[in-house]
């Protein structure tokens, strides 16, 4: 069966009065309003079933997927929709870095395919009691946890994050409508008709995943207006897009815009390991959110600790971007760096790119942090338990750490197993964001008769 034959008869792409089918790898052309009322309209259906199924018809899903997606005819489909991805993007002047995102070969397809057996031996949030008590009248109040419902996700590039994204949400009892960047279109076709043949070949209802068949930024505008069918939107992708979001949705939107993450050496930090934890946190990964944007120095300590850390730094290919008490220390010691200006502290640079500022406190430290930071995860290196603990108190972010790279922010690592993305929010959840946070609660009460 071809991608496009899949997409058919799972009504991923192109199906319903409103979406009509197109040749392979074309762009979808559709009436955006009434095709993507019936989409949300279907997922609303799904969420309620999927809300009280048990965990074993969950699992049998997710295994038949990661069982699919090792399978020579799902491979095939999805490496042919990849290579004309990857030939657009290179055509479309796709960066090299860009291009790997998007890449699929065997391994990453193993790979995904194992991520999806690891969720599936994961705990069900879905039932679960959370508090219990009895009322004075006799009655019992019980507080248990529940799916959203209907959780929309829009992201770009990677076409990975429509499998995690999915089982995520469909482990958690949710229904999920997914919308891809344009860059991956058609391997997300691939994907999303493997996913809605193991959900059919589950018993599951097949609209319980589905993925927008257009990348029209109309497409998406409609969806943020659904508040009716649509619990949360989840945006993972550039800060543009994630503002395009928030502005224009009406339902909760779980988000973070960007992360400036911080490494705040205190006076007592010990230079070996704030070395270690500074090149780990800038260099294992620059792209990702969670590594570091700004280098914190306590003055007291900056003569004997900045030209050890920066020379490290240095050797790892970063660039130095410096105030002048930092510049000035790091000149007497040889080591290069350009100056640093107030939109420096302010940028997620992504890339080898440091900023570097020296404080006179620990309270000067914490304030510099809460100003200039995204409030994801920020990090102290420190001897002194004290103050450790007031700026674990004090920093306002998702993650604050001590004495640990600010790498670790990420829902394999916390132990949840995947993420469906990292929010800097308040309300309703907070850091990565797994199987438990996709998940509400509501009450149980049950009684004798008892009236008020």
């Amino acid at each position: 069966m071809t991608e496009v034959d899949r997409g058919l008869a799972s009504g991923l792409v192109d199906s319903g009065p409103c979406l009509h089918a197109n040749p392979p790898y074309m762009e979808t052309s559709l009436v955006i309003d009434p095709a993507v009322r019936e989409l949300a309209t279907r997922a609303k259906e799904a969420a309620l079933n999927l809300a009280t199924l048990p965990s074993e018809q969950k699992n049998t899903f997710l295994l038949n997927l990661a069982a699919a997606l090792e399978s020579d005819a799902v491979a095939a489909d999805v490496f042919r929709a990849n290579e004309a991805d990857l030939a657009a993007g290179a055509a479309g002047g796709l960066s090299t870095a860009m291009l790997d995102r998007l890449r699929l070969d065997k391994g990453r397809l193993s790979a995904m395919a194992q991520g999806v057996r690891e969720v599936a031996a994961l705990p069900d949030p879905v039932g679960a009691l959370l508090e219990e008590r009895p009322h004075a009248k006799g009655f019992t109040i019980r507080k248990r946890r529940v799916p959203i419902g209907v959780v929309g996700v829009v992201y770009e590039s990677r076409p990975n994050v429509t499998v995690d994204c999915a089982v995520l949400c469909l482990k958690s009892g949710n229904a999920t409508i997914l919308r891809g960047g344009k860059e991956a279109l058609h391997t997300n076709r691939a994907l999303a008709a493997a996913i809605t043949e193991a959900l059919i070949a589950s018993g599951l209802p097949r609209d319980a995943i589905q993925l927008v068949p257009t990348t029209d930024r109309e497409a998406l505008r409609a969806l943020l207006q659904m508040d009716d069918c649509i619990h949360c939107f989840i945006p993972r992708g550039g800060e543009g897009l994630i503002r395009f979001v928030a502005e224009n949705a009406r339902m909760p939107v779980i988000k973070h815009y960007k992360g400036v993450c911080n490494l705040f050496l205190d006076e007592t930090a010990k230079a070996g390991m704030a070395a270690a934890i500074a090149v780990n946190a800038k260099c294992q990964r620059p792209s990702v959110c969670n590594a570091i944007e700004n280098l914190i120095v306590h003055a007291a300590a900056a003569p004997h600790l900045l030209p050890k850390v920066a020379a490290a730094l240095a050797a790892e290919g970063v660039e130095l971007r410096a105030d002048i008490p930092a510049r000035e220390i790091l000149a007497a010691a040889g080591i290069a760096a350009q100056p640093a200006s107030e939109s420096d502290f302010h940028e997620e640079y992504l890339e080898k790119i440091l900023a570097i500022k020296t404080v006179e406190s620990l309270e000067e430290a914490i304030r510099f942090i809460n100003a200039y930071g995204s409030a994801h995860s920020d990090a102290i290196v420190t001897e002194d338990a004290a103050h450790a603990q007031a700026f674990l108190n004090g920093v306002d972010s998702a993650a604050v750490y001590w004495n640990v790279s600010t790498r670790f922010t990420d829902g394999y690592e916390f132990g949840l197993g995947a993420e469906i993305g990292i929010s800097t929010d308040k309300l309703h959840a907070r850091g990565p964001m797994g199987l438990t946070e996709l998940t509400s609660y509501k009450y149980e009460i049950t009684g004798h008769g008892e009236i008020r």
